[in-house]
């Protein structure tokens, strides 16, 4: 299969690659047909510091990458992310959860994802781009006023500082 190489070393295949796999299949071709021309989107017009593309020939299972935002205490973080799409992609949401360990009150320690638009405020217009751009935000504002993980929200609102470290120190040890 003919690899591409986009954003900082994520392989992807070719769109070449792409259209032929989208043609052996009649039974998701709907499917894959939005997933070939997400990807195509995403080799064009790559989001700021992310990645993604499939694992191998599975269009339904992504990886994704996410560098850490500047001014945040995830900086010079990579970031791996699974995702897996459903068959009704983009009727339902696309699972999606951090790979690489993360300090974040929206994140727990499974990967799960605290986001609206991946759960009851997803819209089959979103793409995952955009998706991917939501959860960079989130890594630059997180949301503690509606946790995952209602401890690290505490410590986010009450002691900044000690969770700014902290989740420097994480991204060091997990992330680098």
């Amino acid at each position: 299969m003919a690899l591409k190489r986009i954003n900082k070393g994520l392989l992807v295949p070719s769109w070449r690659t792409i259209r032929l796999l989208a043609h052996v299949s009649n039974s998701t071709s709907s499917s894959l047909t939005i997933h070939c021309l997400e990807l195509k989107d995403l080799e064009r017009d790559p989001p700021s510091s992310c990645s993604a593309g499939p694992i191998g020939d599975d269009l339904f299972h992504w990886q994704a990458t996410i560098m850490g935002p500047e001014d945040s205490p995830y900086q010079g973080g990579v970031f791996f992310l699974s995702i897996h799409f459903p068959t009704d992609y983009p009727f339902k949401p696309p699972k999606i959860n951090f790979t690489t360990k993360i300090y974040h009150p929206n994140i727990n320690s499974n990967g799960s994802i605290c986001l609206d638009i991946l759960k009851d405020q997803w819209s089959p217009a979103l793409t995952i781009s955009k998706v991917l751009l939501s959860v960079c935000s989130l890594l630059t504002d997180p949301n503690p006023d509606d946790p995952l993980v209602p401890e690290l929200a505490h410590i986010y609102k009450t002691d900044r500082a000690r969770y700014d470290a902290t989740a420097r120190e994480w991204t060091r040890k997990y992330a680098m």
